[in-house]
């Protein structure tokens, strides 16, 4: 059974890179999608997301919770923009094509729902990213990619820590929450939604404890281990840079600079399409 957000060992051409290489990719590929608002591009760096999100052959089951409260806080930041700045698409491209009027100052854009739908595509530029990056790298080897490039070992083993986490609780709430529905406390959907939230408070506490228990352990065998004393380590996942690992990072730059080269070619990074 597939657990979320966890790495799982598979045989394809984006497992076999470099934690270094997808860390370097990824970082260039939100930064790309953070500087664009160019449609063009931006729907370009959604097809090719897709794409590489298929290849890796990440299963739904184990992203699918994530995606829907990420779309959970898209559509609350969709509804934000437009209740806190309604004229944002006019002013951006400079026209104001009115749809309908909906009351007060409130008037539904051609040129708004046009930025929002950059927004919104925006999400799915780096989304498929950040799942095919979790899933693919392994912690252990991640953190060696970060101490490559140059970031502290501490933090590399950290971020490491965290992701091994991820499953590990996943595991233990799992335990808590059959222990808890043996003993006749009702979390299925059978019961109310606010019975279910007023008896989430058995679950999360004695998740709470059981990790300060398992963290009170890591740390005790880190010390233990004389974890920290030595300026520089050794790691036993470091993958060296392969020829695919510099394909992959040469086409990522290259792509980079097109990809703002055709943003600011007009000196806006905005695509307009009403001029």
């Amino acid at each position: 059974m597939a657990k979320i957000l966890s790495y799982e060992e598979k045989d394809t051409w984006i497992h076999r890179l470099s934690g270094a290489t997808k860390l370097i990719f990824f970082l260039l590929w939100c930064l790309t999608s953070m500087l664009t608002y160019d449609t063009r591009v931006l729907l370009v760096m959604v097809i090719f997301s897709l794409i590489v999100f298929k290849i890796s052959q990440t299963q739904w089951k184990q992203v699918g919770s994530v995606f829907k409260v990420i779309m959970v806080f898209l559509v609350f930041n969709v509804f934000a923009i437009y209740i806190f700045s309604p004229d944002q698409g006019t002013a951006i491209y400079g026209t104001k094509t009115v749809l309908f009027h909906i009351a007060g100052r409130y008037d539904m854009t051609l040129e708004q729902l046009f930025y929002e739908f950059n927004v919104v595509i925006k999400y799915f530029t780096i989304i498929p990213a950040v799942f095919m990056f979790l899933v693919t790298t392994n912690p252990s080897e991640f953190a060696a990619s970060m101490n490559k490039i140059g970031i502290s070992y501490n933090v590399g083993y950290a971020v490491s820590i965290a992701l091994r986490y991820i499953p590990d609780v996943q595991g233990e709430f799992t335990k808590i929450r059959n222990a808890q529905e043996a003993r006749g406390i009702e979390m299925s959907g059978k019961a109310t939604l606010m019975s279910r939230i007023k008896n989430t408070s058995s679950i999360i506490f004695p998740l709470i404890f059981s990790s300060m228990d398992r963290i009170d352990v890591v740390s005790n065998a880190m010390e233990l281990r004389g974890y920290g004393k030595l300026k520089k380590r050794t790691w036993y996942m470091e993958r060296a840079l392969k020829r695919n690992d510099y394909l992959v990072i040469g086409f990522t730059v290259l792509f980079m600079v097109v990809a703002l080269a055709v943003t600011f070619a007009d000196g806006s990074r905005f695509y307009n399409p009403f001029v």
